[in-house]
């Protein structure tokens, strides 16, 4: 373990509606490293995941979040994600009326070393697309709108992949995906580490996503 792990979770206790439901967490994670965190639903898995992203409806009691050697606690989740964050969703959200290609021009926009100009942002889009066996058109298509889990799962990995965190977090990526479907996050997965040696923690409550790291 390196003297300075990229994420450092330090005696964490954290509440909702004032009930506590996280006590006392630590957890280092290096540079590089991917870590599985396991266990029933209900455990506080997806919780944890949440707070470290700083969802608000979570309130930390005591404790504090380092990442990079920055203490994020009390950061907001937009300045989280630009510190080198990700957090991919259990159940990923639909945005009607917003093209998937638009919300990912947005979310590189401002960030150091990933702003592109339309053609080159385009190009590298559609490899990243190929590389996951997704189709282009649904680039064009609105957020999440009538995808199935997996195709959901396969934006997430495009997200991933075009960003490049430093530390991605991801809440039951494998839930309810078919052999090929898994078979392509896993690969997402993978290209992610390989390509920027990128930091996993993978929150899940089976062993199946396991088998493809």
């Amino acid at each position: 373990m390196s003297a300075n792990p990229l994420l450092s979770i330090e005696g964490l206790t954290a509440s909702v509606d004032e009930k506590t439901i996280l006590h006392n967490v630590n957890l280092n994670v290096a540079a590089g490293e991917t870590h599985v965190l396991m266990g029933p639903n209900g455990a506080g898995k997806s919780t944890l995941g949440h707070l470290v992203m700083g969802d608000p409806v979570y309130t930390v009691q005591n404790g504090r979040i380092v990442f990079d050697g920055q203490d994020i606690t009390e950061l907001t989740t937009d300045k989280r994600s630009r510190a080198g964050l990700f957090l991919s969703f259990q159940a990923p959200v639909e945005i009607p009326g917003v093209p998937l290609s638009s919300f990912l021009r947005a979310s590189i926009a401002g960030r150091p070393g990933l702003e592109m100009k339309g053609k080159e942002f385009r190009r590298r889009v559609k490899e990243l697309a190929a590389e996951l066996n997704m189709d282009t058109a649904y680039l064009n298509r609105e957020l999440g709108v009538g995808f199935s889990g997996g195709e959901k799962k396969k934006v997430e990995m495009l997200q991933l992949l075009l960003l490049q965190p430093k530390l991605a977090i991801l809440d039951e990526t494998d839930s309810g995906l078919d052999v090929d479907a898994l078979s392509t996050v896993s690969h997402g997965m993978d290209a992610y580490r390989k390509s920027c040696n990128g930091s996993m923690l993978i929150i899940t409550h089976n062993t199946r996503i396991l088998e493809h790291l």
